[in-house]
Protein backbone atom coordinates (compact mmCIF):
# COMPACT_ATOMS: atom_id res chain seq x y z
CA UNK A 1 0.00 0.00 0.00
CA UNK A 2 1.45 3.25 -1.33
CA UNK A 3 0.86 5.98 1.60
CA UNK A 4 0.41 9.04 -1.54
CA UNK A 5 -2.70 7.17 -2.71
CA UNK A 6 -4.56 7.64 0.72
CA UNK A 7 -7.00 10.48 1.13
CA UNK A 8 -7.31 11.30 5.06
CA UNK A 9 -10.48 12.77 5.99
CA UNK A 10 -10.91 15.12 9.39
CA UNK A 11 -13.92 17.20 10.98
CA UNK A 12 -13.06 20.33 12.87
CA UNK A 13 -14.50 23.12 14.41
CA UNK A 14 -13.18 26.09 13.30
CA UNK A 15 -13.72 29.90 13.90
CA UNK A 16 -15.89 31.84 11.00
CA UNK A 17 -15.17 35.12 9.49
CA UNK A 18 -17.42 38.04 9.77
CA UNK A 19 -16.57 40.03 5.96
CA UNK A 20 -18.96 42.78 6.96
CA UNK A 21 -17.16 46.03 7.19
CA UNK A 22 -19.01 49.02 8.82
CA UNK A 23 -19.63 51.38 6.25
CA UNK A 24 -21.42 48.20 4.07
CA UNK A 25 -23.44 46.99 7.58
CA UNK A 26 -24.94 50.78 7.80
CA UNK A 27 -26.03 51.00 3.33
CA UNK A 28 -29.73 50.85 3.57
CA UNK A 29 -30.90 48.23 1.21
CA UNK A 30 -34.43 46.50 -0.24
CA UNK A 31 -35.56 43.28 0.82
CA UNK A 32 -34.67 41.65 -2.27
CA UNK A 33 -31.14 43.41 -2.95
CA UNK A 34 -28.14 40.64 -2.19
CA UNK A 35 -26.11 41.56 0.43
CA UNK A 36 -22.48 43.10 -0.27
CA UNK A 37 -19.88 41.40 0.34
CA UNK A 38 -17.44 42.76 2.76
CA UNK A 39 -13.80 42.91 2.36
CA UNK A 40 -12.13 43.38 5.68
CA UNK A 41 -11.86 39.60 7.65
CA UNK A 42 -12.26 39.60 11.34
CA UNK A 43 -12.77 36.37 13.90
CA UNK A 44 -16.29 35.76 14.89
CA UNK A 45 -18.14 33.86 17.80
CA UNK A 46 -19.26 31.42 15.52
CA UNK A 47 -17.75 28.38 14.91
CA UNK A 48 -18.75 25.94 12.08
CA UNK A 49 -17.92 22.65 11.31
CA UNK A 50 -15.20 22.19 8.55
CA UNK A 51 -14.76 18.70 6.66
CA UNK A 52 -11.24 18.20 5.09
CA UNK A 53 -9.99 15.43 2.54
CA UNK A 54 -6.34 15.89 2.21
CA UNK A 55 -3.53 13.60 0.35
CA UNK A 56 0.15 14.25 1.07
CA UNK A 57 -0.12 16.84 -1.93
CA UNK A 58 -2.76 19.54 -0.62
CA UNK A 59 -6.16 19.63 0.40
CA UNK A 60 -8.71 17.59 -1.87
CA UNK A 61 -11.80 18.38 -1.08
CA UNK A 62 -12.95 21.13 2.20
CA UNK A 63 -16.57 21.72 2.68
CA UNK A 64 -18.44 23.40 5.91
CA UNK A 65 -21.72 22.15 7.38
CA UNK A 66 -24.32 23.77 7.47
CA UNK A 67 -24.81 25.87 10.28
CA UNK A 68 -27.01 24.09 13.07
CA UNK A 69 -26.39 20.60 11.35
CA UNK A 70 -24.14 18.11 11.86
CA UNK A 71 -22.48 15.33 10.21
CA UNK A 72 -25.02 12.07 10.10
CA UNK A 73 -25.05 9.41 7.67
CA UNK A 74 -27.00 10.77 4.78
CA UNK A 75 -25.04 14.13 4.64
CA UNK A 76 -21.41 11.94 4.84
CA UNK A 77 -22.73 10.09 1.72
CA UNK A 78 -23.27 13.65 -0.28
CA UNK A 79 -20.18 14.78 0.88
CA UNK A 80 -18.28 11.68 -0.23
CA UNK A 81 -20.40 11.97 -3.73
CA UNK A 82 -18.82 15.52 -4.28
CA UNK A 83 -15.34 13.99 -2.60
CA UNK A 84 -15.33 11.43 -5.56
CA UNK A 85 -15.93 14.71 -8.42
CA UNK A 86 -13.20 16.39 -6.75
CA UNK A 87 -10.67 13.63 -6.77
CA UNK A 88 -12.11 13.17 -10.44
CA UNK A 89 -10.63 16.93 -11.38
CA UNK A 90 -7.95 17.58 -8.72
CA UNK A 91 -6.28 13.74 -8.63
CA UNK A 92 -6.88 12.35 -12.32
CA UNK A 93 -3.83 10.03 -12.19
CA UNK A 94 -5.42 8.51 -8.80
CA UNK A 95 -9.02 8.60 -10.14
CA UNK A 96 -7.82 6.87 -14.05
CA UNK A 97 -6.70 3.34 -12.47
CA UNK A 98 -9.22 3.91 -9.39
CA UNK A 99 -6.57 3.24 -6.71
CA UNK A 100 -7.09 5.98 -4.35
CA UNK A 101 -8.11 4.91 -0.97
CA UNK A 102 -9.67 6.93 1.90
CA UNK A 103 -9.09 6.86 5.51
CA UNK A 104 -11.75 8.22 8.16
CA UNK A 105 -11.99 7.74 12.05
CA UNK A 106 -15.10 4.87 13.37
CA UNK A 107 -17.81 7.59 13.97
CA UNK A 108 -21.16 6.21 13.34
CA UNK A 109 -21.85 8.40 10.37
CA UNK A 110 -18.85 7.19 8.38
CA UNK A 111 -19.22 3.70 10.19
CA UNK A 112 -23.07 3.21 8.84
CA UNK A 113 -24.03 0.71 6.53
CA UNK A 114 -25.56 3.34 4.10
CA UNK A 115 -21.95 4.81 4.25
CA UNK A 116 -20.21 1.44 4.17
CA UNK A 117 -22.46 0.22 0.83
CA UNK A 118 -22.20 3.20 -0.75
CA UNK A 119 -18.18 2.99 -0.87
CA UNK A 120 -18.75 -0.66 -1.38
CA UNK A 121 -20.72 0.34 -4.93
CA UNK A 122 -18.30 2.78 -5.87
CA UNK A 123 -15.03 0.57 -4.95
CA UNK A 124 -13.11 2.86 -3.14
CA UNK A 125 -11.13 1.03 -0.37
CA UNK A 126 -11.24 1.77 3.55
CA UNK A 127 -7.98 2.14 5.48
CA UNK A 128 -8.87 0.78 8.78
CA UNK A 129 -8.68 3.64 11.86
CA UNK A 130 -7.85 1.95 14.84
CA UNK A 131 -10.31 2.66 17.58
CA UNK A 132 -9.84 4.69 20.36
CA UNK A 133 -7.07 6.24 18.90
CA UNK A 134 -6.93 10.39 19.16
CA UNK A 135 -3.75 10.37 19.03
CA UNK A 136 -3.18 9.12 15.59
CA UNK A 137 -5.59 11.70 14.31
CA UNK A 138 -3.52 12.92 11.27
CA UNK A 139 -4.80 16.39 10.85
CA UNK A 140 -3.53 17.41 14.10
CA UNK A 141 0.02 17.43 12.33
CA UNK A 142 -0.17 18.00 9.04
CA UNK A 143 -1.50 20.43 6.87
CA UNK A 144 -4.03 21.64 9.45
CA UNK A 145 -3.07 22.94 12.66
CA UNK A 146 -3.46 26.67 12.01
CA UNK A 147 -6.73 26.40 11.50
CA UNK A 148 -7.67 24.83 14.95
CA UNK A 149 -6.06 27.80 16.96
CA UNK A 150 -8.26 30.41 18.55
CA UNK A 151 -8.27 33.68 18.37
Amino acid sequence: MCVCKILLQTEMWVYGYDVETKMQSSQCMGKESPRPEKARMSWSKIKVLLVVFFDWIDIVRHEFVPRGQMVNKQLYQEVLARLRDAVCRNRPELWENQTWMLQHDNVSAHASLLVRSYLAKHQTSIVAHPPFSPDLTPADFCPLPKLKTTP
